[in-house]
């Protein structure tokens, strides 16, 4: 089986040679943003079945509906059709790609939380795939519990969106479309600069170093340099703010990174 190179077999809590999820009688928690009884779907985009397999009924067994595809292409229909909470998606993928099916998703403003998965020899430009619209990426083979701390945090972070506009000055941000508007105008962003504009608006009146601003809007494996969040600054000042060499709303703090005042 493909799978047992991609999941590994030997972490606790992980999967028995045959991949299938080890037994376990531990109740689910309830995940964040959940309300009881509110079951949370996951569409996994992938061509490789023992994969696919595998990975759902280890999802399943932590309480999420799950559903499949074999081809990019499929996976974006059933995701339109659908609206799962979250999508994880293979890079490789017949006909549309991974990299397709998050550039075409993002374009038709589909939210919806994506998590991308990768071959290690895959050539992947990590800054690439935040670009177009991926929230996280998973390198295979992976472990069962990265893989789900990686869900939990990417749908925890869904869920705080729970407040659907927001506003700096006289921009709307609508967090259901992720479309940001200023009078009948939209205003066009790249996915990191949404996120990052988004993780200011949530996080307020409070000093941000750009440590916790690339957790936050890249992720933990990331591994830029600061000047990373300083030229995504620089590019949301001068979409957001009145005059971008005098801000009123996106601060610097010396010494320490940002603070955001609404």
């Amino acid at each position: 089986m493909r799978s047992a190179a991609w999941v590994d077999t030997h972490e606790e809590g992980g999967f028995r040679a045959n991949g299938r999820p080890e037994e376990s009688t531990a109740v689910p928690p309830l995940r964040p943003g959940t309300a009881p009884g509110r079951v949370q779907t996951i569409l996994v985009i992938d061509d490789d079945e023992d994969l696919r397999d595998t990975v759902a009924l280890m999802l399943e067994k932590e309480g999420y509906r799950v559903t499949v595809a074999a081809e990019g292409r499929i996976g974006y229909e059933q995701t339109l059709m659908l609206k799962p909470d979250l999508l994880l998606v293979d890079l490789r993928l017949p006909g549309m790609n991974g990299v397709e099916v998050c550039k075409q998703l993002r374009a038709a403003s589909v939210p919806t939380p994506i998590i991308v998965l990768s071959a290690v020899g895959d050539e992947i430009d990590k800054v690439l795939l935040l670009e177009i619209g991926a929230d996280d990426y998973v390198v295979k083979p992976f472990g069962a519990r990265e893989l789900i701390a990686r869900i939990r945090a990417v749908l925890r972070r869904s869920c705080n969106d729970s407040q659907k506009i927001m506003h700096v000055g006289e921009i709307v941000v609508d967090l259901e479309r992720r479309v940001v508007t200023r009078g009948d105008e939209e205003i066009k962003f790249t996915p990191a600069e949404y996120n990052l504009l988004v993780y200011l608006l949530q996080h307020p009146d409070r000093p941000l170093t750009r440590d916790m601003i690339l957790n936050a809007v890249w992720g933990y494996d990331f591994m830029p340099n600061t000047r990373t969040v300083d030229a995504h600054v620089l590019k949301l000042r001068q979409k957001v703010e009145v005059d971008p060499n005098v801000p009123r709303h996106i601060l610097t703090v010396h010494g320490v990174g940002y603070r955001f005042l609404p």
